[in-house]
């Protein structure tokens, strides 16, 4: 199958006094996603934005939201952010007690389904579930917070992942998520990520220029 390349600004990183204008500046740049950072200051040591955020920004665009559920239990807000507006949800594997009951919600609520692992969760405990998800978001930091620096062992596992998903015939994207830039998207790219997570790499300068630039260089990798 072939790889589509994709880009998904994290608004973790935006200015949310500009937040319906720096959407239409992602959209009309070529962004793919919006990638959405929830977090409930118990499953990682920070509090985000939430159900209401996400359905006051729904009208702005029509880009698709990716929104990563940091919380404990997430099946039980899932029906909640399909409401708010979310198109994919992404839950953490390390975060659900019965991923099967978790799925199956976002699958009853009409959502795309993806799965999360952190830096030191093994990859491998993600393949029982990828004949129903469409999406896996490797961590390549510790969540709760932007800026830091992307940890190097994560890309193993993106290659592992890749290679079992080439050799199983599986439609499964690979999703990264912390410290990418312009500077290491080529060894991101490289390690079999197809949809990448930038968040400071995106909203600090020109939004406009920073997205075509990532684009240019993911679309020149393909």
């Amino acid at each position: 199958m072939s790889i589509v390349y994709k880009l998904a600004p994290s608004i973790l990183a935006a200015d949310f006094s500009r937040l319906g204008e720096q959407l239409n500046e992602l959209s009309e740049a070529g962004a793919d996603y919006v990638h959405i950072d929830v977090m409930d200051g118990m499953f990682v040591p920070n509090i985000s934005m939430g159900i209401p955020v996400i359905r006051s920004i729904r009208p702005c665009t029509e880009l698709f939201f990716d929104v990563h559920l940091m919380i404990e239990e997430p099946e039980r807000y899932v029906r909640r952010f399909v409401e708010a507006g979310a198109n994919n949800v992404t839950v953490h594997l390390e975060a659900c007690d019965d991923m099967d009951k978790t799925l199956r919600e976002i699958e009853r609520c009409k959502a795309q389904a993806s799965i999360s692992i952190n830096p030191d969760t093994d990859v491998k405990d993600v393949y029982p579930y990828l004949d129903r998800v469409k999406m896996i978001l490797l961590m390549s930091v510790y969540p709760g917070y932007g800026g830091q620096k992307l940890i190097d062992s994560v890309l193993e596992k993106a290659k592992t992942l890749r290679q079992y998903i080439t050799d199983n015939s599986l439609d499964v994207d690979i999703e990264m998520d912390g410290g990418i830039k312009l500077d290491n998207l080529d060894t991101v790219i490289e390690s079999g990520v197809n949809v990448v997570v930038a968040g400071t790499g995106v909203f600090r300068g020109d939004i406009a220029s920073n997205v075509k630039a990532f684009k240019e260089h993911m679309h020149n990798k393909s």
